[in-house]
């Protein structure tokens, strides 16, 4: 139960970020926000995008999203000190990873800056025309909303627009909560929910992701969502080489998935980038260590895979979808694969000539990575 747990007003921290709420080992903190909407100019991705949080209590192993936490927690100690009230290299403050699920910045006034916002035609247009993501480097329906409603008052703006093109990605079932707003929009813009989904193995899925909601709830979300006549499509977002890509595995996901009647899969390998990498390959070393040294091998020297992995792995999920009806590919991109490296034509095209996945299994690594580092 989310708790009022407000800081004694004579500290720094609490003059310029209020606790409002802690949840066991997670607190929750008010950030008056100047502006909440993203453009592509910003970000450097083709789309606009909106993060009703920062950070993102459920706690993913692999979440590529930690850097966000940490460039904004810099910004608050270069004035104030950390969320906490702790020199940044004092015992008592949380590393970065950790921070990031365990300190969240809760975006006030939210509703209202997207109401402001799309009052400037430029930014209004920009909606129309590239589309506005929301949970690019958060998720909008962790348990903070069920208490702050914050990603609620975003719909409830964005609700009285026409002609946008709207996605929210998400692993909660929660999202169901909202939909009547997102009926709503979808009767007035092109609406789409992304949820996320790696395994639909419970065990397997507790350890990578331990906070989050368990593949059974999310499957009854998108099941949900579908007979509310709301697009749903699946990131099964990141593929984790040698551990949810195994033939097996694929198929129990796009079966599942086929069931809750999704309306498509999109999917990609893992992607480290530094402040994930600081937590993700401890991980691996404490859970999989048979695979810890493949792991700091393929990684090495760039932030993912090589292309031949990148390209069995499309075909693999290609030929799976094929074979029980579910569509591969995304009407657009997303913050998780901003290189559309998910488009499907290729895969789909090799399988239907007949040629085999480029392998049944995918073990690491199939080359190293010729990305530069970061």
């Amino acid at each position: 139960m989310l708790q009022t747990n407000f800081f004694d007003t004579s500290s720094p921290v609490s003059r310029v970020l209020p606790m409002i709420g802690e949840q066991k080992d997670i607190r929750y903190y008010a950030r008056a926000a100047g502006s909440i909407i993203n453009g592509p100019a910003a970000t450097g991705m083709g789309f606009w995008s909106i993060n009703p949080y920062v950070g993102c209590a459920f706690g993913c192993a692999y979440c590529y999203a930690r850097y966000a936490h940490r460039y904004a927690a810099e910004r608050l100690a270069a004035t104030v000190g950390t969320l906490d009230d702790a020199p940044a290299d004092s015992a008592d403050a949380l590393p970065p990873w950790l921070a990031f699920e365990r300190r969240i910045m809760v975006k006030q006034d939210a509703g209202a800056l997207v109401r402001r916002a799309l009052r400037r035609p430029a930014t209004l247009a920009g909606l129309r025309s590239d589309g506005v993501v929301i949970g690019t480097a958060t998720d909008p329906y962790q348990p903070a909303e069920r208490r702050f409603r914050v990603t609620r008052s975003v719909l409830e703006a964005l609700a009285e627009h026409d002609g946008l093109r709207v996605t929210i990605i998400t692993k909660s079932p929660l999202v169901t909560r909202d939909l009547d707003l997102l009926a709503r929009i979808d009767e007035r813009s092109r609406l789409s929910v992304h949820v996320s989904l790696i395994t639909v193995d419970r065990e397997l899925a507790r350890r990578l992701e331990p906070r989050a909601p368990t593949p059974e709830a999310r499957l009854r979300g998108i099941a949900r969502l579908r007979a509310g006549g709301i697009e749903v499509g699946v990131n099964v977002m990141p593929v984790l080489p040698g551990i949810t890509d195994g033939p097996d595995s694929v198929d129990a996901l796009v079966r599942a998935v086929k069931a809750a009647d999704a309306s498509y899969i999109g999917a990609c390998a893992l992607r480290l980038q530094r402040t994930a990498r600081e937590r993700y390959l401890p991980f691996i070393e404490a859970e999989f260590p048979e695979l810890a040294s493949r792991y700091r091998s393929t990684y090495a020297r760039g932030y993912q895979v090589g292309a031949r992995y990148r390209e069995g792995l499309r075909e693999q999920f290609a030929k799976v979808c094929a074979r029980h009806g579910v569509h591969f590919g995304r009407y657009h991109e997303t913050a998780e694969e901003p290189d559309g490296e998910t488009d499907d034509e290729a895969g789909r095209t090799a399988v239907a000539n007949g040629a085999p996945p480029a392998t049944a299994q995918l073990p690491l690594p199939l080359e190293s990575p010729s990305e530069p580092a970061e």
